[in-house]
């Protein structure tokens, strides 16, 4: 499998259109719980997140021409730095201008069970294992326990956890030092473990 990715990889940064939709398909699931996680309430309560996933693939078809082939692991990170910029533009968009905030669209949408067990099969990675519910609650349960969150905890769970970085990579793309990084990631799960503990005697 992996060596199968390589190859995709490699003839994605030539501009192989096909082997970029294979890639995008089988980085989906991964990419649709880091978008959900990193939307925010304002994005969130404004548009949908199958949408800015396929924006997102879009403009990376467009665009493919772009990545320079450094193997699976550039691609995914090219991949997600492409959906954080677009939330973040959609973040700054409904934040501008004193648009409507209380005009609700359809937010991140309500879940297939499909959808909810992909999902989970991601968040689990920021949970004890001992941690197990019905899909589609247990997916909103984490959701809104993230949100809760600081921004740097948020940044580096997502980094460390969604999109597989080592702490070292996180450090020097984040330009912080290795300890912070570590200091923020143990800090974070155990903020977030505490917030799910609270989800659940509520």
């Amino acid at each position: 499998m992996a060596r199968d990715e390589e190859r995709l990889v490699e003839g994605a940064s030539r501009g192989d259109t096909t082997a970029a939709e294979e890639l995008l398909e089988r980085n989906l699931p991964a990419l649709n719980a880091y978008v959900r996680l990193r939307l925010g309430e304002v994005v969130s309560a404004k548009e949908s997140c199958s949408d800015l996933v396929q924006s997102v693939c879009r403009e990376v078809l467009r665009d493919i021409d772009r990545f320079e082939y450094r193997g699976e692991e550039a691609f995914r990170k090219w991949l997600f730095d492409r959906a954080l910029h677009k939330v973040i533009d959609r973040n700054r968009y409904w934040r501008m201008g004193k648009r409507d905030v209380a005009r609700e669209a359809a937010g991140s949408g309500e879940l297939s069970d499909g959808e909810a067990r992909a999902l989970l099969g991601y968040y689990r990675s920021m949970c004890t294992p001992s941690r197990d519910a019905i899909a589609k609650e247990e997916t909103a349960r984490i959701e809104t326990a993230f949100q809760q969150l600081d921004e740097p905890y948020r940044e580096v769970i997502a980094m460390c956890r969604l999109l597989g970085l080592s702490q070292a990579e996180v450090a020097e793309q984040t330009g912080r030092s290795l300890g912070s990084v570590r200091g923020l990631l143990a800090r974070g799960l155990a903020k977030f473990a505490r917030l799910l503990e609270a989800a659940d005697r509520g």
